[in-house]
């Protein structure tokens, strides 16, 4: 369903083209849930950010459901993929009922008029992320963690075969982090969704996800958490006289 070969993604300027990473190649599957890690820096959100086609990638190809990502028309790419990035928003006076009824934007008319099937899919990702008792309430005032949880539905809103989430889990505490997480594996197994998010919570990632992508300076590994532990591809992650991984528990240990 989503598919990268010989990836690379940074920024074109006037003057230059800056390489953040290149040779990124995975492929997930439909019903698949995926994560991106890494250390800070190393580029997670930019390759985000190509994927979700807000920025060009410099080199390689990105395939959604087997057809390359510049084949498709804006408003066809809008019913194939949602995205959940980090940008502030701009449409705080909204209710969490109207934001979430944004996702529904790729099906309605040209007068935005909701559908009865519009207003029930609003409703279902409201009742999803457990935002029913929010669902009046301005967005402005929310906290940073259920404002993150809008965003979630919004997504899920807009019935997309692929969804993309940059930190989804940021602003949450330990016990939201995993609920939210566990909701989204729930999400593309049930549902035959693909979902890839970016990370920093990779203890977290190892325990649920289907596949993990590990981005590293010279190289990019790819594949399921049990493949990756045993190959030792975490043990590179992080300089090893200060944390080490540790393949018994699936978590990584500070040294003493």
């Amino acid at each position: 369903m989503l598919k990268s070969k010989g990836l690379e993604v940074g920024y074109r300027t006037q003057r230059e083209t800056i390489s953040v990473s290149r040779n990124i190649s995975f492929e997930l599957s439909e019903g698949e849930m995926g994560a991106i890690v890494g250390v800070n820096g190393i580029g997670k959100s930019t390759l985000l950010r190509t994927l979700a086609r807000v920025q060009q990638e410099l080199s390689g190809s990105i395939e959604v459901a087997g057809k390359t990502i510049d084949k498709y028309r804006q408003k066809d790419w809008a019913t194939k993929v949602s995205v959940v990035l980090t940008e502030p928003l701009a449409a705080k006076n909204l209710s969490v009922q109207q934001l979430v009824g944004l996702g529904r934007h790729p099906y309605t008319n040209w007068i935005g008029m909701l559908s009865h099937t519009d207003i029930a899919k609003i409703q279902e990702a409201i009742e999803l992320i457990g935002l029913d008792e929010l669902k009046y309430k301005k967005c402005h005032e929310l906290s940073d963690g259920q404002l993150q949880k809008v965003l979630i539905a919004r997504a899920l809103a807009q019935d997309t075969s692929v969804i993309l989430l940059d930190e989804p889990t940021t602003h949450l505490d330990l016990y939201h982090k995993v609920q939210i997480l566990k909701l989204l594996q729930e999400i593309a197994h049930r549902k035959k969704k693909t979902i890839l998010y970016t990370t920093h919570e990779i203890d977290l990632a190892i325990q649920l996800c289907d596949k993990i992508l590990i981005m590293e300076k010279n190289q990019n590994s790819f594949g399921s958490p049990e493949a990756l532990i045993k190959s030792e591809h975490f043990n590179r992650l992080f300089p090893t006289d200060t944390i080490r991984f540790d393949p018994e528990t699936a978590s990584f240990k500070i040294r003493k």
